[in-house]
């Protein structure tokens, strides 16, 4: 194995961070990439001594930590807001419900998480940026250029000062390429690279699932940005290879519904494919962690996380330090 294997715990907010830690040893998992809730990584807690009592609780557990995530509040710092984002928000952020306000207690929380993570001594906030021009992203009616040119400054303006606050305190930002955010693939990561002028805190946390069923060369986007890969998910997608009644767009069906063209799976049982995925993270000398996000409505968890650790452990390996042939080179 050449990198530590790591458990996002997003999709067990439902546990407490002891619990979680409990389990994550139990499978065999090194260590923790913890989600901002309300029960693994309190934001209004924010203290040393709170953030002494979280590390204190992996040590315990034999578990280290990698990263902090909060994807949900940073959704909503760039977003169009309407009452959906109620949903997936805390109280404090949501407010009056009024966009500017949400919008701007968002950043200002984002903010925090940077000092958190300084004080939990990690370098790396995974999350989102979320879009202001994502409605327009099927050109009908005809979306004018400078429509999207605005989407992508505006972006970039409410985002720095996060950015800013970040390098001042030695810690990156990894946008999660996502549908819904400012760059959801390799085009529009460029574009927005350039837009914030390559500010050395904006990273990407790499996660092939969003890329693969929208026909993104997903192999690329690490050697393209490969400066830029602060983080990476290991995490699956499965998508048809014969038409559907919904295709790519979804139909408005849930995530499971058999008459999808794609639906995330556990690792290893979707169409990724992992091996080219940690050759091209070896080509590119990435030491980070691999954090297991698990999603797969089809299967229990418990046995998804544990099948996800086995796959990931079997499937990464180091780069070789000798050329295969050069035995036979004479001496």
């Amino acid at each position: 194995m050449a990198r530590k294997v790591t458990l996002y715990t997003a999709q067990w907010g439902d546990m407490s961070l002891e619990t979680i830690c409990s389990k994550a040893k139990e499978f065999g998992y090194d260590g923790l990439e913890l989600a901002c809730t309300e029960n693994h990584l309190d934001i209004t807690k924010i203290s040393p001594q709170y953030c002494d009592h979280i590390k204190s609780t992996l040590a315990r557990h034999g578990l280290e930590l990698f990263t902090i995530s909060n994807h949900t509040v940073g959704q909503c710092v760039c977003d169009r807001i309407d009452g959906r984002h109620k949903m997936i928000l805390p109280a404090r952020i949501w407010g009056d419900g009024d966009p500017e306000g949400v919008r701007r207690r968002a950043a200002e929380e984002m903010i925090k998480v940077g000092e958190a993570a300084r004080m939990l001594d990690v370098n790396t906030v995974v999350g989102f940026t979320g879009s202001p021009i994502w409605h327009l992203f099927y050109s009908f009616p005809p979306v004018l250029p400078e429509e999207i040119e605005k989407g992508f400054h505006k972006t970039a303006e409410r985002f720095m000062p996060i950015l800013d606050a970040y390098h001042r305190n030695g810690v990156r930002f990894a946008l999660e390429v996502h549908p819904a955010e400012i760059a959801f693939d390799i085009s529009s990561a460029c574009r927005f690279l350039k837009t914030i002028d390559h500010h050395p805190a904006f990273g990407f946390n790499y996660d092939p699932s969003h890329l693969g069923y929208q026909g993104v060369d997903y192999v690329a986007f690490i050697e393209i940005f490969a400066e830029r890969i602060f983080h990476v998910h290991m995490k699956d997608v499965w998508w048809s290879d014969v038409p559907t009644k919904a295709g790519v767009f979804g139909g408005h069906l849930p995530f499971g519904h058999r008459d999808r063209f794609w639906d995330f799976r556990s690792v290893g049982r979707g169409k990724i494919n992992f091996e080219e995925i940690i050759r091209a993270l070896n080509r590119i000398d990435y030491q980070g962690s691999l954090s297991v996000e698990w999603e797969d409505n089809g299967m229990d968890r418990k046995h998804g996380a544990a099948e996800s650790l086995r796959f990931v452990k079997e499937i990464d390996f180091r780069p070789s330090d000798v050329t295969f042939d050069s035995a036979f080179e004479k001496t």
